[in-house]
């Protein structure tokens, strides 16, 4: 008798103690059974996501933790989240009366963080410092500063489609004396551009590696790719000056763009490479050979020379997603002489043909991408927003679509925008996952993205460093 009611009370003791009370989490945030995209693991179901102090506090599998009523609660059944999503190419100084907008616009869409990667230091310096004050309602800014050039250099000032976002560089001493002063004013990194020469280049990735800056930009015309990855090139933009690199007769077309180098060193920097550019690029394509291509494609991989395709950019003139209405819509955000500018100019380039030309380096650049990823090159999302009517924010998911049309799978065209871009710079401990102590960077979307990435447009909530805009907020901001 005694022993069955010792049993009774132990028996009654564990169940109390397995009673749990109601967890309350103070000025916290709680997102209650949402499906989490996961990088390594893929979808996550029935998750709790505790946000607090700007940053991820808790996440567990729902039924863990028993919330209080009394917590700030987001229900987040049949919705998924992702990790906010950078865009790792824009120009904020390109067209300033746009720069104004950019900050809403990128958080409208879910991107939380951005590269620009060629202004004026002075003008993308104080953007950079406005979303460090206010990081709850801006995108965090990374900066370049303005494009490192050669003489003559492309982005002059010349034209509106070339603002002066460059410097023009004559000597190795210029470059040093550029580099220095651009990391004594805190730059990210630093981008080269394609009228450099080789000495030049050499000394802005040799000062990169010294001052702890990655390099980034077009391969110069001067170099072939193989030759600028060795030098240090962290990674390359637009797939820029690849195909030269990949044709059989590589040597030959590096050779003849030397000689039009040094024949137009007195013309301005954007005629003289546009020249090259329509002399070189339709002999590269017709010479393209793979093996070539694929032992360019392995030095890449070997050096870690990243790849940021900007798909949006490379193939607006053929997809023309731009004439689309959910891209009409998106002019509306824009000022009012941007957009009218923006569909006069759509209007007239929807009266002609993409070319022969446009068609073949629009598949080879596609193709260029998939092979790239086979090849286990880091490839990073970026847009070239705001040039070529390419919308801020909406224009991330259009690249996002483009990279699945390449043959990512949708996990890996999410990991573009969002990991990969926080181990680029160091801070794959603070952004980039859905983990404990993590910057709360996060965008909630209605539908599931690994079943058809343009659910990553489907937007239901967007958290910026612990801040909730939920849908009719971001509407307002639209």
């Amino acid at each position: 008798m005694k022993n069955a009611i010792k049993l009774l009370f132990l028996i009654s003791a564990i169940l109390i103690g397995c009673h749990r009370a109601d967890v309350l989490f103070e000025d916290a945030l709680c997102i209650e059974n949402i499906s989490i995209v996961d990088h390594e693991r893929g979808l996550i179901d029935h998750q709790t996501v505790i946000i607090k102090a700007g940053k991820i506090l808790k996440v567990v599998s729902i039924g863990e933790i028993n919330l209080s009523p009394e917590n700030e609660i987001i229900d987040g059944s049949d919705k998924f989240i992702i990790p906010g999503l950078w865009d790792t190419h824009v120009h904020f100084a390109f067209i300033e009366e746009v720069a104004p907008r950019m900050f809403d616009l990128f958080i409208a869409y879910g991107i939380t963080s951005v590269r620009d990667i060629g202004g004026e230091i002075g003008f993308v310096k104080e953007l950079k410092e406005k979303a460090l004050s206010n990081p709850t309602v801006a995108p965090r800014v990374m900066i370049a500063g303005p494009l490192l050039d050669g003489k003559p250099n492309v982005y002059d000032g010349s034209s509106v489609g070339r603002p002066p976002i460059s410097v023009s560089l004559a000597n190795v001493e210029e470059v040093i004396d550029q580099v220095n002063q651009l990391d004594s004013l805190g730059v990210d990194l630093l981008k080269a551009y394609e009228m450099l020469a080789p000495e030049q280049f050499v000394a802005i990735t040799r000062l990169g590696k010294e001052k702890g800056l990655k390099v980034t930009g077009h391969v110069p015309l001067s170099l072939d790719v193989i030759s600028a990855s060795n030098a240090g090139l962290s990674s390359i933009e637009h797939l820029k000056n690849l195909e030269m690199s990949c044709a059989s007769n590589a040597d030959a077309l590096l050779q003849k763009r030397r000689e039009m180098l040094a024949n137009g060193k007195n013309d301005p920097g954007a005629v003289l490479r546009s020249r090259i550019h329509q002399a070189i690029i339709p002999i590269a394509l017709d010479n393209y050979d793979e093996s070539k291509a694929q032992e360019v494609l392995e030095v890449l991989a070997k050096n870690q020379t990243w790849q940021i395709p900007t798909l949006a950019i490379n193939l607006g003139a053929t997809k023309r997603f731009f004439a689309s209405e959910e891209w009409m819509v998106g002019f509306k955000y824009l000022p009012d002489s941007i957009e009218k500018q923006w569909v006069l100019n759509v209007d007239q380039m929807m009266s002609r043909e993409p070319s022969e030309f446009n068609h073949k380096f629009a598949n080879w650049k596609l193709k260029m991408v998939a092979k790239i990823h086979q090849t286990g090159i880091d490839i990073m999302a970026g847009t070239d927003t705001p040039v070529g009517h390419l919308i801020p924010g909406l224009s991330l998911h259009q690249e996002l679509a483009l990279l699945v049309e390449a043959g990512l799978s949708p996990l890996d065209a999410i990991k573009t925008a969002t990991l990969n871009p926080a181990r680029y710079f160091n801070l794959e401990n603070e952004l980039g996952s859905i983990k404990e102590n993590m910057w709360a960077d996060l965008v909630l979307l209605e539908a599931n993205p690994l079943e058809n990435i343009h659910n990553t447009r489907r937007i239901h909530a967007v958290i910026k460093q612990g801040k909730y805009f939920a849908r009719s907020e971001l509407d307002e901001v639209l």
